[in-house]
């Protein structure tokens, strides 16, 4: 039967007698044996024989059973992780002690994406003569649209599991985990004790997404890559359902979440930092426990060009400076794009909605654009992208990951922020680095009348709270940015075939574009 987090030490358990019984016996035994090889006679040169060293072997490792780990050198290797693995109670886990939660999403595509990650899972552990984890969908547990910032979710998970397991490991849809070798790193780790496990990234530079936290050395915070996974012990888990339960947060904003998921276990040193472990991988190793696939996936052919209406926000005082930016670098491969301004520019040439410009929100321009797509006024396509005139983005790359939608769903598609999450909030594709709607989510949004409180309210939000009391997902994709490149980890953009940046601010836009987001082969096979 296997042990569920055990609460008494190993080293007093009742049947400690008889091991000393069993060490000694083997102690002796190995004693008489090297005595009897000494007597005979030696080697030609002079040396014991080779039988004899591995009996002396064997006996040092009797000795270190008898003694403990305080017979060898506690101090071989000075990192976090070999000291653990020198101190920590060795605990036998099971794979049904373990919960792998899959970070997965309502729309139809990210569900059956799911569903398959989890059959690949499952099948894994009778070729190993495992226990079956449990393995869970997150869209599916308790039906709240966001669950995916996790928090929200953790009484829910630590009531239900907690008894029974010792682990809960985070993966996304596109994570493949090898069971036998997450089990061997999990038995490294005492899971009576609070553990935060994962493949450590960090910033480089003091970042706006993480609210330029730890400006002074921004490196010496470490959070987790979510899409090598990550791990949570039961106790901390339970500790993290408590606290959220009873405590506000400091931010009603979900911005970014692994960033965010990691200072709040670490409560400003209250808690633990994330423990790197180098199994968790992103890149395939023969030792690894996890790896990544893609956040690119072949779903057959790109969308045709011509099935994408792109709408660029912008105004007169940015028409000679940020214009000049898009028409230089991705516009030319937009079949169908308008500008929409304030004024009517021939130059550009730009169309006025007749919506005054505002200097926050532009919720009355987005929604004048939203009836403009379904008109006549413009050619029919079943996508439309909607995006800011200093929004630097790959548009073949973008047909490449439509391919994976079905358009004839009601599809809000780009980089996910929250409001309020914890306490029914509701979520929303951040603007900056475009928002993707099918035909069929402009429409039941416009005919649900629900709309602007006012011109200048934020559009991006309350498109995200409409969608949400329409039950319309709001589907995420880490290829769209809302920050520009020195924003986010170098290690993270690696992994990834970025659809999109945003801002100007201290860069080069056209060189950005060029190093980032620019496929010449792409743009040639299109």
């Amino acid at each position: 039967m296997s042990l569920k987090r055990r609460t008494q030490s190993p080293q007093y358990s009742s049947d400690r007698p008889c091991q000393y019984r069993n060490v000694a016996n083997q102690f002796l035994q190995l004693i008489q044996l090297i005595s009897s090889d000494f007597k005979r006679k030696p080697t030609a040169t002079g040396a014991m024989s080779p039988q004899t060293m591995v009996k002396g072997c064997k006996l040092v490792a009797v000795l270190l059973l008898w003694f403990g780990p305080a017979a060898g050198d506690k101090h071989t290797g000075q990192t976090h992780e070999a000291e653990h693995q020198q101190h920590a109670t060795h605990i036998t886990h099971d794979l049904d002690e373990v919960v792998l939660v899959i970070q997965s999403q309502k729309n139809s595509y990210h569900a059956r994406r799911g569903e398959q990650r989890k059959t690949e899972i499952l099948q894994q552990a009778p070729e190993h003569g495992q226990q079956v984890p449990v393995v869970l969908l997150l869209h599916e547990l308790s039906g709240y649209e966001g669950d995916w910032s996790i928090l929200p979710v953790l009484p829910l998970l630590s009531a239900s599991y907690s008894q029974s397991a010792s682990w809960f490991i985070f993966i996304e849809e596109e994570t493949r985990v090898t069971l036998a070798v997450l089990l061997q790193v999990l038995h490294r780790y005492d899971a009576s004790e609070e553990w935060f496990l994962g493949k450590h990234l960090n910033d480089n530079e003091a970042s706006i997404i993480h609210h330029y936290a730890f400006s002074e050395d921004p490196s010496s915070f470490g959070y987790p890559d979510p899409a090598a996974g990550w791990a949570l012990s039961t106790p901390l888990l339970q500790k993290l359902a408590e606290r959220i339960k009873h405590e506000h947060l400091k931010s009603d904003f979900t911005i970014d979440l692994k960033h965010e998921i990691a200072l709040y276990i670490w409560q400003e040193g209250n808690g633990p930092k994330l423990t790197a472990v180098p199994e968790f991988c992103t890149e395939p190793r023969d030792d690894c426990a996890t790896t990544f696939t893609t956040y690119m996936p072949n779903c057959g052919d790109p969308v045709p060009k011509e099935n994408i209406f792109v709408a660029v926000k912008t105004c007169q005082k940015f028409h000679s400076e940020r214009v000049p930016v898009v028409k230089a670098t991705w516009e030319i491969d937009a079949e169908f794009l308008e500008y929409y301004s304030d004024v009517s520019d021939a130059s550009i040439p730009s169309i006025s909605l007749g919506v005054p410009n505002t200097e926050r929100g532009h919720c009355g321009k987005t929604f004048a654009i939203l009836k403009r797509f379904l008109s006549k006024a413009v050619p029919k396509a079943d996508w439309l992208l909607i995006v800011d005139d200093d929004t630097l983005i790959s548009l073949p790359r973008l047909q490449r990951l439509l391919r994976c939608y079905d358009p004839k769903e009601a599809v809000s598609l780009g980089e996910r922020y929250g409001y309020g999450l914890v306490h029914s909030g509701y979520s929303y594709t951040t603007g900056g680095g475009g928002m993707v709607l099918s035909r069929v989510a402009v429409s039941r949004l416009l005919s649900s009348g629900c709309g602007c409180y006012s011109d200048d309210a934020p559009d991006d939000m309350v498109l995200g709270r409409c969608f949400t009391s329409l039950g319309v997902p709001i589907t995420h994709s880490p290829l769209f940015h809302q920050a520009r490149p020195d924003d986010y980890s170098e290690t993270l953009l690696s992994l990834q075939q970025a659809i999109s940046f945003h801002k100007h601010w201290n860069i080069d836009p056209v060189a950005v574009y060029k190093h980032w987001l620019l496929d010449t082969h792409l743009r040639d096979e299109l």
